[in-house]
């Protein structure tokens, strides 16, 4: 009896203990599948969905890194954010200072005496600290995309107390004391880690750079005299100094430091390729002669500097300047660098006077093909807003990478620009390749222009119409011919075929002024302008042109290329 209570005892004790394993296990893999859910749901959300649910200020610094942080956190928090930096570089600033500032000597005095002003014989640092006021940094961020490397950039702002005196010796052996007083300075620094190694500090060397000068401004001033008195030098020495600071520092210019051993050579700045652009034009350019018109030239280049500066010439006179000139740049960093444009007023003895500038960044580039680009002049490229009219600027724009185009080596020896190379791309292998002779490529063919028709032509007579007719013409070798008049119409059709013999394409333009037929004489109406560029790589097309100087009125034209390249010795 006994045993028979023992096993009925024994059996419920084990379906109890089984179900209640089975009930455990069923609650467990629940959990499991919701905590599941939860972290698929963690992983599917973004950073604004986070941001819904938990403000920024409660985040840890090392989360709001995704944009620019900035400083939210009061001084009692030391360890928190951008502060905690600020409040551990004005401790050590004592140690950075006298650090910076021999880094400073032996980078910058060479600098210094490259790009010193002719009337100086010699210029280098006589005192060089950089004072009691460490410099604050305001933002931070990190830039995604390097999966060799991390690059963090730092909004700083510095208003120093620094001891800087330039020793200056003058051509006539007067030696001037100038002190650099009362700098301010605002910029973004970029520091970037790499390669990341697996040795502790996990990256092999620092890159440190200047990418973006916000503002940088200070006063000269000679010790126990007036740099004015010497006319010029003031202005001189500013100048250099700024150079010094572009070419020193400055992004895509970069100091590198090593942390590890190795061997880091492909971090130091190299040359990625050339720019060729064309400055054709400018058309309604604001007039700063208070008697007769502007004399504008232009101003082109990738960094500020002066010997890395092209210059055009001068056209006198003249509120709408054809150029067509060529010039190269070399680009260091085609993401981040711009090509900049300034228009002046040639004002002969005096300072020229700044028309407007603008600029376009090489990123909008696509490398090996021709832009053809209108860009609006600004006063100020930091303005966003200018509404004044000051004109426009004509250019052709062509990015060659190096080491692209079918084997082309923009360091040879041949003066074919790089425009000319992609347009003489299919013939080059026609050249031997061993001559050492330097060749001068010339584009050589019959332009045919169809005028098809124009339409919207202002009107010229008192009846409401114009008697209209296109005159053409070629800039280089003067080739004129016309079309037939066409009477009482503001959208006349003339369908007339004109072929030129052109001599050099690559540096000729198509001249189309539009006249309207008087009894006794013509009146102007308008003009196109076109360089043969596209009509060279395209051989044939078909477009619509509005006129330029004035108020409404378009060309409808059909251009046709047939080339002949020839060669010559030079």
């Amino acid at each position: 009896m006994g045993f028979i209570v023992g096993l009925v005892f024994g059996l419920v004790v084990g379906i109890t203990i089984i179900i209640g394993f089975v009930k455990a296990e069923n609650y467990r893999s629940k959990l499991r599948s919701e905590l599941a859910n939860t972290v698929a749901a963690f992983a599917r959300m973004t950073v604004e969905d986070s941001r819904k649910l938990l403000p920024a200020e409660f985040y840890p610094s090392w989360v709001v890194f995704s944009e620019r942080q900035k400083l939210s956190f009061p001084i009692s928090l030391p360890f928190v954010g951008l502060t905690w930096l600020n409040h551990h570089l004005t401790k050590i600033w004592p140690y950075v200072d006298e650090a910076a500032s021999e880094l400073i000597r032996a980078s910058v005095e060479p600098v210094l005496e490259q790009y010193r002003p002719a009337v100086v014989a010699s210029l280098t640092f006589s005192k060089l600290t950089l004072g009691t006021v460490a410099p604050q940094f305001t933002g931070v961020s990190i830039v995604e995309g390097d999966k060799n490397g991390m690059t963090m950039e730092l909004d700083m702002n510095w208003d120093g107390n620094p001891n800087i005196v330039l020793g200056i010796k003058t051509l006539v052996g007067v030696s001037l004391p100038v002190q650099v007083k009362n700098i301010g300075f605002t910029g973004v620094f970029r520091l970037i880690f790499r390669p990341l190694v697996d040795e502790f500090p996990c990256f092999g060397a620092v890159s440190v750079s200047l990418r973006e000068k916000k503002k940088l401004d200070f006063t000269l001033k000679v010790v126990g005299g007036d740099i004015s008195s010497i006319p010029g030098l003031s202005d001189a020495i500013e100048e250099t100094i700024r150079d010094a600071v572009e070419d020193s520092i400055t992004w895509p210019v970069r100091k590198v430091i090593p942390i590890l051993p190795g061997d880091y050579s492909d971090l130091e700045l190299k040359p990625v390729g050339m720019l060729e652009v064309k400055l054709v034009q400018a058309k309604n350019l604001t007039n700063k002669d208070l008697v007769g018109k502007s004399d504008p030239f232009a101003k082109m280049f990738i960094r500020p500097l002066r010997e890395k500066t092209q210059r055009s010439k001068t056209i006198n006179n003249d509120l709408n300047p054809i150029w067509n000139e060529h010039f190269e740049f070399v680009v260091e960093d085609a993401s981040t660098q711009h090509l900049v444009v300034r228009i002046y007023d040639d004002e002969g003895v005096q300072a020229s006077e700044l028309i407007g500038c603008t600029q376009i960044r090489l990123c909008e580039l696509e490398p090996g093909k021709v832009k053809d680009v209108w860009l609006k002049l600004v006063k100020d490229l930091e303005i966003q807003r200018d509404n004044k009219n000051r004109g426009e600027v004509h250019l052709e724009l062509l990015y060659v990478p190096f080491g692209t185009g079918d084997g082309v080596n923009p360091f040879t020896s041949s003066s074919m620009t790089s425009l000319e190379k992609v347009l003489k791309n299919d013939t080059t292998n026609e050249v031997n390749a061993s001559s050492r002779k330097r060749k001068d490529v010339i584009v050589r063919g019959v332009l045919s222009v169809t005028v098809i028709s124009a339409e919207e032509i202002p009107i010229q007579d008192l009846m409401g119409k114009a008697d209209p007719f296109v005159v053409l013409s070629m800039k280089k070798s003067g080739a004129k011919s016309k079309t037939r008049v066409v009477n009482d119409s503001l959208n006349p059709v003339w369908n007339q075929t004109f072929d030129f013999v052109v001599e050099d394409g690559l540096h000729d333009m198509l001249v189309l002024e539009v006249w309207d037929h008087d009894t006794f004489g013509k009146d102007y109406i308008g003009r196109c302008i076109l360089t043969l560029t596209r009509v060279i790589m395209e051989e044939e097309y078909t477009d619509w042109f509005s006129l330029d100087e004035s108020k409404s009125g378009k060309l409808q034209l059909h251009l046709k290329w047939m080339a002949q390249s020839i060669y010559r010795d030079s």
